[in-house]
């Protein structure tokens, strides 16, 4: 693809109350899966990269996950075209956010890096400008403290993969304001997510909250030898991971009995793990680098067959929860 023709277009779109023009700032893991799932909801969209490696890269990345859509039968080929005509490429930010409304950066997770670009984004941005970040933890209120106009600033936590997790997680800074949270969840309702507001800026977020508890418990169960990776595994993804996608925790202890639940709290609760960070399995695995899938292990080992099949089997049957939300949008499309 040559980056050096590719054009803005100008067609900007009704969001909610407002006309948005997004802009997407890196073209990593997440960058490049949030444009494509804009530019899926009908949306046009600018993906800013570093240099043209790092485009290129991205570019690629993201015409597979199209293509892998097309194979499942989400859409056609030519609608997988329309979808790559609505995403410009862009390899400066000054470039990038020209003429937008709302930017989502998708940077590495550095407090420092995210401040520094968050200054440079209230320079060249105007004051209607949302600057949202996608950061899976760290606090709003600390990335926008060097800006003239903190109150425009929010966290849009998308989860990887951004373009097959329905979730955003809304997260107010001390200054966000009451119109930046609404056109944060008009413009993910647009790209067809589920947004839901941290009304209480914490450490996490919430999903990362509940998903940190439960790795914490996993590192803890295979320290003291209880079971083994694989059974611990198979212990999540052949029970609650069954039932989670349509009972969270709170409405599953509904279903269960909440004096059951609360009995078994008095119980478990003061000989689960307390750790305050992470177990030494965990840590002699990072000293030796062995970070997991992107080094070739980690608790387990990725050869490339091992790790394509995960991951294959990860996208299928995120898809196919994708298309039973697409069918049940339908029919309630239908019925209104």
């Amino acid at each position: 693809m040559n980056f050096a023709y590719v054009f803005k277009n100008e067609i900007i779109q009704k969001v909610g109350d407002y006309v948005e023009n997004l802009t997407v700032l890196g073209c990593g893991t997440m960058g490049h899966s949030i444009a494509l799932n804009a530019a899926w909801a009908g949306m046009d969209v600018t993906l800013q990269g570093i240099d043209e490696q790092n485009c290129e890269t991205g570019w690629k990345s993201l015409v597979r996950k199209l293509n892998v859509l097309v194979d499942h039968g989400l859409f056609s080929g030519l609608e997988a075209q329309q979808i790559r005509d609505r995403i410009t490429m862009a390899m400066s930010i000054e470039e990038a956010v020209k003429g937008a409304t709302f930017v989502i950066e998708a940077v590495p997770e550095n407090l420092e890096l995210k401040k520094s670009l968050f200054t440079r984004l209230d320079a060249l941005c105007g004051e209607h400008v949302i600057l949202a970040s996608n950061t899976s933890g760290l606090s709003p209120t600390s990335i926008a403290s060097e800006i003239r106009l903190p109150e425009r600033v929010v966290v849009t936590h998308f989860w990887n993969p951004a373009h097959l997790i329905p979730l955003v997680e809304v997260v107010r800074g001390e200054n966000t304001n009451d119109d930046t949270v609404k056109r944060s969840f008009d413009l993910l309702n647009e790209m067809k997510k589920k947004p839901i507001e941290v009304k209480k800026e914490l450490p996490g977020f919430i999903g990362n909250r509940l998903q940190y508890a439960l790795f914490r418990e996993a590192q803890y169960l295979l320290e003291t030898g209880a079971a083994s990776k694989e059974d611990i595994d198979a212990a999540v993804t052949y029970s609650i991971g069954r039932r989670l996608p349509v009972t969270g925790p709170l409405q599953s202890a509904d279903l269960g009995g909440l004096d059951v639940f609360s009995s078994i709290s008095d119980y478990l609760f003061s000989d689960l793990s307390s750790a305050e960070e992470s177990l030494p399995v965990l840590k002699e695995l990072v000293k030796k680098e062995k970070l997991g899938e992107k080094t070739g292990e980690g608790f387990y080992k990725w050869d490339e067959p091992f790790s394509e099949e995960i991951q294959l089997k990860r996208e299928k049957e995120l898809i196919r929860y994708l298309k039973e939300d697409l069918a049940a949008d339908h029919v309630m499309g239908g019925q209104s």
